[in-house]
């Protein structure tokens, strides 16, 4: 009688090694590639980067924001009648404890024409008939703004100051003669040369 034992230890461990190999295989595309410092454990607390000076770490704390639905206007059919799909996005500029000071003191004097009285600013979006859709884009809609009020320009180099010069210099030569300040000294010292002779 043959033994069949062996033969179920042999493919047992077969079987065994496939699926090893099976569950330690990651694809180009799995999470821990593409995010390779996140922790996907739920029950962890995670703690969000700190703003500091005008650096803005893009992180928008979903409490700290008030978040209005209400019915949008525009093409929609009976949605429109039906469900709030328009976003109204408000935070209180002065009391925003996740954005530095710097960046407050930024986005008042930038933005002062969108905030209201009570010092919130709105942003509003019903660019979509959907409502998640209208949160993520009143959400990136203020990620750029405070992005954009953060912006310092790099003040020029000399290099870039003396191109400036010359093609001033160059569009003042271009400019029709008599309008050209080149023209009346070139003038006036002719009229005075004629004097003399």
């Amino acid at each position: 009688m043959i033994s069949i034992t062996p033969l179920l230890l042999r493919l047992n461990a077969r079987c065994f090694q496939t699926c090893s190999l099976a569950s330690s295989y990651k694809s180009a595309i799995s999470i821990s590639k593409i995010y390779p410092d996140s922790d996907l454990d739920i029950t962890k607390v995670q703690t969000p980067p700190k703003t500091e000076g005008l650096n803005f770490s893009g992180y928008v704390p979903m409490d700290k924001v008030q978040v209005l639905y209400s019915r949008s206007s525009g093409p929609g059919g009976q949605n429109v009648n039906k469900v709030n799909t328009k976003v109204d996005l408000r935070f209180h500029v002065d009391t925003a404890d996740w954005l530095s000071q710097e960046l407050k003191e930024q986005i008042t004097e930038k933005y002062k024409t969108s905030i209201t009285v009570d010092g919130f600013l709105v942003l509003r979006s019903d660019k979509t008939r959907s409502q998640q859709l209208n949160l993520a884009d009143a959400m990136d809609k203020l990620r750029h703004l405070i992005h954009t009020a953060s912006y310092v320009p790099s003040s020029p180099s000399k290099e870039d100051e003396e191109r400036h010069r010359r093609r001033h210099e160059a569009s003042v030569r271009k400019v029709a003669p008599e309008e050209s300040p080149f023209f009346n000294q070139a003038r006036q010292t002719s009229t005075s040369v004629g004097l003399v002779i």
